[in-house]
């Protein structure tokens, strides 16, 4: 166990940043054999989606089953945890906003601040459950624990995987061993850390994965299992506070690809866009027909970031373009989709390159 006083450091471009890591105690103590109270909130997708037949497995509608339709399709809930429900909005999460998001973030942090709630789930649809997972990483201000889980079939599937899937989350949301360890995402058996967790596949039910640095864990025997955390702070440990946020400055992704020209850039800058994440090829590499455009939108003030599209590793500072000469960010692992989301976050705070650039490197 690391003592919750322990500094981990972390070497980047930009400096040192000093990590915290926490084994924070659990956040409410329960007594031995009581079960714990475990808030299930409602967002739709695929896991309240309904189907023509119960072979729909494609060109279902999603988000129509109600979160109290969600508790009672899985009785065995109540030997696990004291389940609440709550519908807080219900849509395809190919829908999900950034008003959806602060609706979200501020009623989670209002549930967790109660003592009668020991951890929360949230389901949610599979296509952005990445994105709201690393959101709320950010923004939720409790070490307790919060889960995401959808699933990959409608609830009137032969094979729907809701079922399971949620009754797994409400026993990880109700462990002490997930305290502390950030947004979970929890589907298919298995626990991926919201940082670092992606869709990888449009249809199959092992589609969440985190490449190259693994999963956290598994829900096996009705237990939670971990082999490792991911050591960026997250949840309580960082500085982002949307209590007072009734918007989010706006970032656009600009995506790199052969033959590519300035023209999407140029439309996102002129509709206001107060950052731009470039989702380079390679290295986040920029083509010779947009770097100036990048390089005028930063004179403008628009905050440029170099993410990639391959998706795995990391995006070295002053690698494929002189970061430092152009004041632009890289997104060290961020996948595009993730790293727009800390820069919205991040504009929130500031607009120093330099300052966002070592969030980058800590969040």
């Amino acid at each position: 166990m690391i003592p919750s006083s322990c500094l981990t450091r972390l070497a980047s471009a930009a400096g040192l940043v000093f990590v915290l890591l926490s084994s924070a105690p659990p956040a409410q103590a329960r007594d031995p054999g009581s079960l714990p109270n475990v808030m299930i909130l409602a967002t739709g997708g695929t896991i309240a989606g309904t189907g023509a037949s119960s072979t729909t497995t494609v060109g279902y509608t999603a988000a129509k089953v109600g979160v109290d339709a969600l508790i009672e399709a899985v009785p065995e809930l109540k030997k696990v945890a004291n389940v609440k429900g709550e519908q807080v909005f219900q849509i395809a999460s190919e829908n999900m906003n950034d008003a959806y998001w602060l609706k979200l973030a501020k009623r989670v942090n209002t549930l967790l601040a109660q003592g009668d709630v020991d951890g929360i789930v949230i389901t949610h649809g599979t296509d952005t459950i990445e994105e709201t997972a690393y959101f709320l990483d950010l923004v939720v201000k409790s070490k307790k624990p919060v889960v995401i889980v959808g699933a990959m079939r409608p609830s009137t599937a032969i094979s729907a995987d809701g079922p399971i899937n949620l009754y797994n989350a409400v026993i990880l949301a109700g462990s002490e061993e997930a305290v502390g360890k950030g947004v979970l995402v929890c589907l298919n058996d298995q626990i991926n850390a919201g940082r670092e967790v992606t869709k990888t596949n449009t249809a199959t039910l092992d589609t969440f994965r985190t490449p190259e640095l693994g999963l956290l864990g598994y829900l096996q025997d009705n237990k939670a299992h971990f082999y490792r955390q991911s050591t960026r702070r997250n949840t309580a440990d960082t500085e982002f506070d949307v209590s007072g946020l009734d918007s989010l400055p706006r970032v656009d992704i600009v995506y790199g690809y052969a033959n590519m020209d300035p023209t999407a850039l140029n439309a996102f800058v002129a509709a206001g866009a107060k950052g731009i994440v470039h989702a380079g090829v390679g290295d986040g590499s920029l083509a010779d027909a947009v770097k100036p455009a990048l390089i005028e939108a930063r004179k403008k003030g628009v905050l440029i970031v170099r993410s990639s599209r391959v998706g795995n590793g990391i995006v070295a500072r002053n690698g494929e373009a002189a970061d430092d000469d152009l004041d632009f960010v890289v997104s060290d692992t961020l996948n595009p989709q993730k790293a727009r989301i800390l820069l919205m976050l991040a504009l929130t705070r500031t607009t120093d390159s330099k300052a966002i650039q070592t969030m980058f490197y800590t969040y």
